[in-house]
């Protein structure tokens, strides 16, 4: 009898524990809306989840830096589109200047606003991005793209390198731009038929000089050439244009991605609310049958049945 009470009394307990215990994690689950709270729990999941929020991380990695690129290339645009505005103002001036009705009086005048012209357009050449990079200097981030040479001249001080960045397991895109390849000089012929080629500013000099001189052939060859200036800097525009567009689709690609990875992990993680508390609920409902069936097992005794 003593055997017999032992056990069923162990049994009870036994039962009564795992139930409990079930039903803490039932409601450790629901607490925390995941099917799996310690890796024990499934080796096999939890391993899943790791590498499925791993490949997450490296997505929004590839998001930031994406956001960094677009920020770049739309001050680069900015920049461009007021360098276009400022030429196409050069070039009226130009063909204003030639005109025989003006004095060199005039002239003169027009060429002030020339040079300032000029020194707008080395300023927005010498721009920089929020950290403190400048656009046009190839992989000389931190220097100053243009500057004057021992002759007074303005020349370009970067580089043609072009940084690649990875915006994605297969892609990677341009970082920066060298001045060079923004603002592109002119290639003149001589009388002899000898070619030379005469950088972006340069150009503005001899145009701001011609003026001032009254020089007609300067001022005539200034209008071509305020064209060819122009032509080069829209074509600069375009450039940065397509590498805008392959940042939309590049983020667009990462957004379907991270739509994927993220509906794969809610299937592998997120808990089914509705079957967990109705698990619960029958734990709960198997608990309280066992402590009530522990409650009636303990008050039976021999004596009970002896008259």
């Amino acid at each position: 009898m003593k055997i017999s009470t032992s056990y069923l009394f162990d049994r009870s307990v036994t039962q009564m524990s795992t139930v409990q215990s079930d039903l803490a994690h039932t409601q450790a689950q629901v607490s925390a809306s995941k099917q799996v709270l310690n890796p024990s729990d499934a080796p096999d999941q939890a391993a899943a989840i790791q590498r499925l929020k791993s490949v997450l991380a490296k997505q929004e990695s590839y998001k930031k830096t994406l956001t960094t690129v677009q920020a770049r290339l739309e001050g680069e645009d900015t920049t461009l589109k007021s360098v276009s505005d400022l030429l196409i103002r050069a070039k009226e001036i130009a063909v204003q200047s030639s005109n025989d009705t003006l004095n060199p009086m005039n002239r003169q005048a027009l060429a002030v606003e020339l040079k300032g012209i000029r020194d707008q357009m080395i300023s927005l050449a010498n721009s920089k991005d929020s950290n403190g990079n400048y656009f046009f200097s190839g992989s000389r981030l931190k220097q100053a793209p243009f500057a004057q040479d021992a002759q007074g001249q303005m020349s370009y001080q970067g580089d043609q390198t072009r940084m690649q960045v990875q915006v994605g397991d297969q892609r990677s895109i341009p970082l920066n731009r060298s001045g060079s390849q923004a603002f592109v000089g002119v290639v003149r012929t001589d009388g002899t038929g000898q070619k030379a080629t005469r950088e972006f500013f340069g150009v503005m000099d001899d145009l701001i000089a011609g003026v001032t001189n009254s020089d007609h052939t300067a001022m005539q060859r200034g209008v071509g050439e305020m064209d060819n200036l122009l032509n080069g800097v829209s074509l600069s525009q375009a450039n940065v244009g397509t590498d805008l567009n392959v940042v939309d689709q590049q983020n667009q690609v990462i957004d379907d991605t991270k739509l994927t990875l993220k509906t794969t992990l809610s299937n592998i993680e997120d808990l089914d609310m509705a079957e967990a508390i109705t698990k619960m609920n029958k734990q709960m409902l198997s608990l309280e049958a066992s402590q009530s069936s522990f409650a009636k097992i303990s008050q039976l005794n021999l004596f009970n049945f002896i008259k």
